[in-house]
Order: C-alpha cells, then structure tokens, then sequence
C-alpha cells in the first residue's frame, strides 16, 4: 500500500517514490520509503558508489534575531556562537537533568540566524523546548519542515554527483560546512554532512523545488552509479559507522557522557546552559555507562533490547548492560552491535548477549565497526 494511514505525513518527493516502487514504513509520523529494492544491494551502493536518501522528515527549525547566538548558547550544549558563518555542527538538546531531549545538527545562515536539523520523532519536543528557552532573548523560533526538504547524497562518489549539480566547488567544500548554491536555478543550502560513514552531502532546498531537485540528481548521478536508496540502508550504514540514534543511543535517560559524547558539551563558554550544573556532576564523577561495539562468536545477531551479561567458569554472571542497535553487517560479514554498559564493565571481560534465551558470547571491539578509506 503506497498511500498509507491516512494520518501520516508525506515528504514532497512521495510521487517520485511511488513511481519509483519503493516499499514504504511508518517512521516518525511520517510515510517514507524503506527501500526500493534490496536492502544490502543498497546499504553497498552506498559504501562503494552514491546513494540518493529523501530526508524531509527530519525537523528544520529556524531561530533567527539578534540575541539568535546568546539564544543558542543557552538552549543548546554546544558552543553556537562560535560558529563561522557557513559552519555546521553537532549538538545536542538536554535537559536540566542532564538527559538528552535530541541531537541535532545546527548551521549557521548568517550571523542572527540558524538552522537546526532536529529528529522527526522530537521535532515537536525540540520546538517547545527552543521557544521556551528563547523566550528571554531577542530571537524567534520557527518551524519550517513543512515549507523544506531534504535530499541527501552520501558515498565515495558523493562529491562528483553535486559537482555535476551546481557550479559550487564541493572538493572545496570542508567536512561539516555548508554553502548557499543553486540547483536546477533554485536556492539551495549544500552542506558536506551525513549519517552513513561515507563522504556526502545534504541538499536543504524548498519543498517546491525537491521534486525538480531530486528528478535532476538521480539522471545526473545514474553515470556515477547513485541509485535511490531508502531508510533501512540509512539504519544499517549508520550502526557500521557507530553512530547514534535518538531512541536507541540516546535518550532522555542518558547524558551525552553516556553515550561516549561528552565532547559536544562546551563548559567553556560564557554564561549558563539547560543541563550544565547536572553535566559538570557526571563529568567530575564519571558516567555509570558507556556506549561500546560487540562483536559475536557466531552467526546470531544481538538485536536492540537484548540483555548483556557477564560469563564464568559455571554459567552465566551478572547483567551489565543492555543491546540498543544491531545488524548483520553487510561490509563486515558479521554480526555486530552497539550497547550500552556499566562503566565498570573490563575491557576484557567475558561477556555474552541473550538471544531467545540463550547465550551468545561476545567481545567488546573499539566504534565504529566501519571507517571509510581516506
């Protein structure tokens, strides 16, 4: 069924995956294309080629004004005023507890004005939480997913596909920076950023201009071998890569610290910000668990809410931890998975998942699985 529930929404581009044949999922409040073929086909497309994602369910929320920068600085962990002017990063919303409400992305427009590129499942928890926050300094808050979209290109032939694009020279282009360019005569944000391991770029254009956008892509990129690809592959390239998603590494449960994250928490910058009295505790004291990659002895694949325990000479110890994400990885060949554990937990002890009820043992690998070649 392409048209699904009625009551979900649908990207700007939901015609093109239509006639495209794409298999289509729940995600978020949102009808998106989970693949269009074969799952690992695409998850390699994108590891050796280019792959071509539709992300307009992601948030895009707006803060603009004079005070936009001091605004940020309070709201978020990160450093926002410290950005350059075409500069992008990675942040996160906590808290005064310490937990995470999302991670996102910010860029910086100009210099009273963001872009912050927010989960689809938080993006109305994210846009309560900014107004709140601006509220007290002179800087709006706007929600603009519905009037934006977002098409992303990711893999080693990223960069010739938008070349062929637009006359910006995207070689130039600095990991976690972003332009404004043209596309297809239209206004678009080209940014060098991504969710998958690979090299990439993510397209912020109006919803008016996606289709024309993404039609152009995927003819331009067909000589480069780009293919669309849909949100299962995202999944699996991003666990490869050992990156973490909001719900399952994340959440407000857990501080950045314990997710292995504690590096996007500025305690240098001035004044106060939601969380940083509660962070300053965990990182004084230490956090009680840690984000860690497994790999398995066997075949069976650790799935998110399995149990990690210790092994003894006698049987099985006691539980340390919990699975949040696991794949058969398609690069690899094996299974793996990240969990969350006691920080206490050695390094080189024998541990094991459950899976239907039996044990499974396990090694703790250093993230990510997967590192592209340079």
């Amino acid at each position: 069924m392409h048209d699904g529930p009625a009551n979900l929404l649908r990207s700007p581009l939901h015609a093109l995956h239509v006639a495209l044949g794409a298999r289509f999922t729940e995600f978020s409040g949102w009808w998106m294309p989970l693949r269009y073929g074969s799952e690992i086909a695409e998850h390699r497309i994108v590891r050796e080629q280019a792959g071509l994602f539709d992300l307009s369910h992601m948030g895009q929320l707006e803060v603009a004004g004079p005070e936009a920068a001091s605004a940020l600085d309070y709201a978020l962990v990160g450093h926002l005023s410290a950005m350059q002017v075409g500069g992008a990063r990675y942040t996160m919303l906590c808290e005064a507890t310490g937990g995470v409400l999302d991670d996102l992305v910010a860029y910086r427009l100009a210099s009273d004005r963001y872009l912050l590129v927010v989960n689809a499942v938080n993006t109305r928890t994210a846009y309560q939480a900014l107004k709140d926050r601006c509220a007290h300094y002179a800087a709006a808050v706007t929600d603009r997913t519905n009037e934006r979209a977002i098409i992303a290109v990711q893999g080693p032939r990223a960069a010739a596909v938008v070349e062929g694009l637009t006359d910006t020279a995207v070689n130039d282009l600095r990991y976690y920076t972003a332009t404004t360019s043209t596309i297809h005569g239209r206004p678009t944000l080209v940014a060098r950023t991504g969710y998958t391991g690979e090299d990439g770029f993510e397209l912020l254009v109006d919803a008016k201009d996606a289709s024309g956008i993404w039609t152009l892509a995927l003819a331009a990129g067909r000589r480069h071998g780009l293919s669309p690809t849909g949100l299962a592959c995202r999944d699996s390239l991003r666990i490869e890569a050992g990156m973490p998603l909001y719900g399952s590494e994340i959440d407000r449960e857990a501080t950045p610290f314990d997710a292995g994250l504690g590096r996007v928490v500025s305690f240098d910058k001035a004044g106060d910000f939601v969380g940083r009295a509660a962070l300053m505790e965990v990182r004084k004291a230490g956090a009680a668990r840690r984000l860690v990659g497994l790999f398995t002895a066997g075949q069976r694949v650790p799935r998110a809410g399995h149990q990690v325990v210790t092994l003894t000479d006698v049987g099985l110890g006691e539980p340390v931890g919990i699975v949040t994400s696991g794949i058969p990885s398609p690069v690899l060949k094996r299974p793996v998975a990240m969990a969350s554990i006691q920080s206490s937990t050695d390094e080189k002890a024998r541990l094991a998942v459950i899976i239907r009820g039996t044990a499974e043992p396990v090694q703790i690998t250093p993230l990510p699985f997967y590192r592209r070649p340079r």
